[in-house]
């Protein structure tokens, strides 16, 4: 059988027990860059208009810098995106994530309070919603996000559905 895959895409587990590993969509990686070079694009150009007309055309080779964060940031969020995934399981929603730091956050069904599906306008023109969970710890609430729409709407209907089964054997 083929085993969980850490980079996206849900597969089948394999015989020892791996989860089955779910990775974000593409839409939320081509956002982020999409306001990235947004962002840093018009600071560019700002900063080259107020340099070259205040002091002079040499001092507007500073908004390079700019650009070449753009092509830094470039690279970042997309190692960022890859290490977000997440997988349900028996009794815990897994969520990992991280490039330097790994993190991984398993949140036991049976301990959610409230499950909501959030989506600001930025993500709603995207087509994208984000995931949060609320426990009784503040430290242990956790976010899923850039999900589709629909599966946002799945996610949080099983864990509350997992979550209410859980609570009420306890």
């Amino acid at each position: 059988m083929e085993t969980g895959s850490p980079r996206g895409g849900g597969t089948r587990a394999d015989e020892a027990g791996e989860p089955e590993w779910t990775g974000l969509p593409p839409g939320l990686l081509r956002m982020r860059r999409l306001l990235l070079v947004v962002w840093l694009g018009l600071i560019a150009l700002a900063v080259g208009l107020l340099l070259g007309l205040l002091a002079g055309p040499a001092w507007a080779a500073f908004a390079l810098l700019p650009l070449a964060l753009i092509a830094w940031g470039w690279v970042l969020l997309g190692r960022n995106w890859r290490s977000w995934r997440y997988a349900e399981r028996a009794d815990d929603l897994l969520i990992s994530r991280g490039v330097l730091w790994r993190e991984e956050t398993v949140v036991p069904y049976g301990r959610m309070q409230l499950v909501e599906v959030t989506s600001g306008p930025v993500e709603r023109h995207f087509g994208l919603a984000s995931v949060q969970l609320h426990t009784a710890a503040a430290a242990t609430d956790a976010t899923i996000p850039g999900l589709d729409p629909a599966e946002a709407e799945r996610l949080r209907d099983r864990l509350t559905e997992l979550g209410e089964a859980r609570s009420a054997g306890l």
